[in-house]
């Protein structure tokens, strides 16, 4: 039977929590009486873990488990859960037990009325050096995003499967994918969850991901705003830092011009960094139609557009106008 819920939990070295996980999970759909899958993808653990996760899965044959012959990172493990998943409803969770399993039925209620439902850890049972550098980041998220979450980087949540579908995943994009749904006209909601002081094991996260969730937060604000018009982002830089060493330049210029007099160093460099950005504007805005020329022959290559619904269209109509 094919199972109404997919809980995807990837994990490495949380051999602590694996059973109790599992059990707590199992129950709440057991009293939901809802059909559900529970997919555990070990990244390369080396604590016991992949041992349980193989009694596990002779236990309960709703319980699939993909192992990874090293450790991949967690972007890596959710693409996989992904694309194993078979549930309309798919789920995402920490397996360190700091996400609550009771929260399951409030996420399924959520569900019924959002495309997709972020957790957020109200009252955040974590160090400081890890829930100031999240507040400030996420302040940048809703920010560059507009996408109005307190966290964004919240491992529990859940989507409909058509989302997961059409939003296009990559790199460590996953964080972002309230983003990137809302970008296509999904539906985002935001629900308070209980957090849970870490039971065993380590966080398997340092400083370093803040660095790459930002790299990955300028990739995300390009694909949401620009992805389609790329002429609008290289091209409307180019214009302004032209038009800046312009005006430095025409300022500058008198100076250099004075034939009896040593102007300071200063000028040098001020007029230098005039002719950098005349060179660089005009770069930039080369690059923004050379995008635009690949967007052109690339088109038909690209995700659908987001089209609810069709009325009074028939099949060859809808091929004949390129809709898909």
């Amino acid at each position: 039977m094919t199972p109404t819920v997919s809980v995807v939990i990837p994990c490495y070295n949380e051999v602590g929590t694996l059973r109790d996980l599992h059990a707590q999970v199992r129950a709440e759909f057991t009293a939901l009486l809802v059909e559900a899958e529970i997919i555990f993808i070990d990244d390369g653990s080396t604590d016991g873990s992949r041992e349980l996760l193989r009694q596990l899965a002779e236990e309960d044959p709703a319980c699939r488990v993909v192992f990874f012959r090293r450790n991949s990172g967690k972007a890596a493990a959710l693409h996989v859960g992904f694309a194993n998943a078979q549930g309309e409803y798919v789920l995402t969770m920490d397996a360190d037990l700091q996400d609550d399993p009771r929260e399951i039925p409030r996420f399924l209620e959520a569900l019924q009325t959002s495309d997709v439902v972020s957790g957020w850890k109200v009252n955040r049972l974590d160090p400081i050096g890890k829930t100031l550098p999240s507040k400030l980041f996420n302040a940048t998220v809703r920010k560059v995003t507009g996408v109005r979450l307190h966290d964004m980087n919240c491992g529990f949540k859940g989507y409909r499967r058509q989302v997961l579908q059409e939003v296009t995943l990559y790199g460590e994009l996953h964080r972002y994918i309230p983003a990137l749904a809302a970008a296509r006209g999904f539906r985002i909601a935001e629900l308070g969850v209980t957090h849970h002081p870490r039971r065993s094991g380590v966080s398997k996260y340092g400083w370093e991901r803040f660095i790459r969730g930002f790299m990955d937060l300028l990739t995300v604000a390009f694909l949401t705003k620009y992805r389609y018009r790329p002429l609008h982002a290289f091209g409307g830089l180019g214009v302004v830092l032209t038009l800046i060493g312009l005006v430095l330049g025409a300022v500058m210029s008198p100076f250099l011009t004075v034939s009896t007099w040593s102007p300071p160093a200063w000028h040098f460099i001020f007029w230098l960094l005039a002719t950098a950005l005349l060179v660089l504007g005009p770069l930039l805005i080369a690059m923004g139609v050379l995008a635009e020329s690949l967007l052109a022959n690339t088109f038909p290559l690209l995700p659908p557009p987001p089209i609810s619904e069709r009325i009074n269209f028939s099949q060859r109509d809808e091929t004949d106008h390129g809709l898909r």
